[in-house]
């Protein structure tokens, strides 16, 4: 009888430790700065607001002429004219203003797309590890996680690098 409840226990401890859950943890940051992909997007986003940069200095320098050219004649203006100036220097500036929120929008919105296609890039890359080596759960060490043992969690950071491509 002994022998028989000793081996179930023995069972019982085997079957346990067969279904042990795997925790792994994962630094996507360092996954995504070695990524040609981030590459590129930050270089198309430097691209991008070295342009929007020029064609805000553009404007502005054209302002900057028409508001010196009007101080110069102001004084010999008809007042209809001075108010027709200054309103369309009013408008200059505004569209100036304009622009600049427009590209602002435009700039942050190029970076979202961006970010996000790598981001849901590194996530399949993370879930096919995941999926592969039988883990239950992956935690993201690089969101400031204040504590994860890892001697109780895998590393799975050079996996994932494997699974895309990159050393």
């Amino acid at each position: 009888m002994k022998k028989i409840i000793l081996c179930a226990i023995c069972a019982i401890c085997g079957f346990t430790t067969a279904n042990a859950q795997k925790f792994g943890h994962v630094n996507s940051q360092e996954i995504i700065q070695v990524m040609p992909e981030f590459t590129k997007a930050r270089t198309d986003i430097e691209a991008l607001t070295k342009q929007y940069e020029a064609d805000l200095k553009s404007m502005q320098d054209e302002l900057q002429k028409k508001s010196e050219a009007y101080e110069k004649e102001q004084a010999t203006l008809p007042e209809n004219i001075k108010q027709r100036r200054e309103t369309e220097l009013q408008e200059m500036y505004q569209k100036i203003q304009q622009s600049y929120q427009d590209n602002r929008l435009a700039l942050d919105k190029a970076q979202q797309e961006k970010m996000q296609a790598i981001t849901n890039k590194v996530l399949d890359a993370i879930k096919q590890v995941g999926d592969a080596g039988g883990f239950v759960y992956i935690m993201d060490i690089s969101g400031g996680i204040p504590y994860i043992s890892t001697t109780l969690s895998t590393d799975v950071t050079a996996q994932v690098k494997a699974k895309l491509g990159l050393k």
